[in-house]
This record gives structure tokens, C-alpha cells and sequence, in this order.
């Protein structure tokens, strides 16, 4: 069986942006991944400004998991293991979870 043929075409609205936050919310029929940029303005205050919002099969978010693990594995290889920081019940920079 040959390959099929895979053609990648960019919308006229596509960007990319940068993310430094990336809040969950699941539900029985997908998952919903909500991307935004973390300001920490004080030792008190962190300021989430969201600008994507994607929702994934529950086929794609497990092939993302996938295609995700494979790539910190061959990253973490090449260049040491990630740290994360100790994240407490409300996640990362104090983000709640999206509901």
C-alpha cells in the first residue's frame, strides 16, 4: 500500500504564538485546550491572557500525548531531563483548572 499524499495548507487566519499556560477541561466528547501567556506581575499576582482555544477528539488528544511523550523522550535525550517546578492543587502559576 503506498503512502497516501499529504498536502499542509495554512488558513489566511493561521498564526503562531507563544504559550506559556495551557489550561484542560474534558468531557466526555473532547478535550478542550485553552493556550494564553502567564505574566507573573508580583510574589501575589500572576495575569493569564488566554488567545487560543482548540478542542481535540479524544483520537487526537491521545495521539498528541503520544506524539508529545515520543518528543520530550528524544528532547530530554539530547539535552537532560526537563525539571518542572512543584505544582500544588491549583497548577501551574496558580492557574485553576478551566471549567
Amino acid at each position: 500500500m503506498q503512502p497516501q499524499k499529504l498536502e499542509l495548507i495554512k488558513r489566511e487566519d493561521y498564526r503562531e504564538d507563544y504559550a506559556n499556560s495551557v489550561q484542560l477541561r474534558a468531557s466526555l466528547w473532547d478535550f478542550f485546550l485553552l493556550f494564553g501567556k502567564a505574566d507573573q506581575r508580583s510574589a501575589e499576582e500572576v495575569q493569564i491572557e488566554n488567545f487560543q482555544g482548540v478542542y481535540l477528539s479524544p483520537q487526537q488528544a491521545k495521539a498528541l500525548l503520544n506524539l508529545l511523550r515520543q518528543n520530550v523522550q528524544q528532547y530530554e535525550q539530547a539535552f537532560g531531563e526537563i525539571r518542572l517546578e512543584p505544582q500544588g492543587e491549583a497548577g501551574p502559576l496558580g492557574q485553576p483548572p478551566v471549567n
